[in-house]
């Protein structure tokens, strides 16, 4: 099951006060006025806690100063509104992507828009991308990621280059670890192809933890269990 009645983060179970007082979003990292919390201190507001999927990552990468685009993901696919599979994943990876990049390098001015732009494109990718047309939606925003961050066009040489490329490393390392699709697998399989990429080939020194953990196996039914590297 994946509806929860408890935190949007956690899950946990949430804790009332008797007034309003102001708390700081833990997704958009603004201070509204509240009084609940989970049980674990999480604060959730009544913007983030209505928004749909597309909505709340493109909210929650504007405002996070995270560097790190698993931690931004996971913290997204946490939440009830990210389900198990979808397209929202296509939006997603790009988005916690440029959100880390622009953390890192510099130029918040230009994250808003161009997440906003991620998000428009993201939308041309189909769920069911991976069987259907042999090219995971997660290596596709791979490349919408390394497109945007260049300024990549039809028209461009070194760009055009670095962003195909990008979404040919993803997609091949995605291919290799096999199916049936796991939006999640493949959300962390391509994240970690981007940030090595972009270290080598932007010169931006994202971080990222050595070692990724999956905490959404029992939502899958078609999980690898022991064949996934992060089970």
């Amino acid at each position: 099951m994946e509806e929860r009645s408890g935190c949007l983060v956690c899950g946990k179970r949430l804790v009332y006060s008797d007034r309003h007082t102001p708390k700081r979003c833990f997704l958009c990292c603004k201070t509204a006025q509240g009084h609940t919390r989970c049980s674990a201190g999480h604060f959730v507001c009544d913007r983030c806690h209505a928004l749909g999927a597309e909505e709340l990552i493109e909210r929650v990468c504007r405002g996070t100063d995270e560097r790190d685009p698993v931690r931004i993901a996971s913290l997204l696919m946490g939440t009830a509104a990210v389900k198990t599979h979808g397209p929202e994943h296509h939006f997603l990876v790009p988005a916690a992507l440029l959100s880390a990049y622009y953390n890192t390098v510099g130029g918040p001015a230009m994250k808003r828009a161009r997440i906003r732009e991620a998000r428009l494109r993201a939308r041309n990718v189909l769920g069911g991308f991976c069987g259907f047309y042999g090219d995971c939606g997660a290596a596709v925003g791979t490349g919408i990621f390394v497109s945007i961050a260049t300024g990549a066009s039809p028209l461009s040489k070194k760009e055009w280059r670095l962003a195909n490329l990008m979404t040919a490393q993803s997609l091949r390392t995605i291919a290799m670890h096999g199916g049936p699709r796991c939006c999640k697998r493949n959300t962390f399989l391509a994240l970690g192809e981007a940030v090595r990429f972009a270290r080598r080939e932007l010169g931006a020194g994202i971080p990222m933890a050595p070692q990724v953990r999956c905490t959404f196996h029992r939502l899958n039914r078609e999980c690898l269990k022991d064949d996934c590297p992060f089970h």
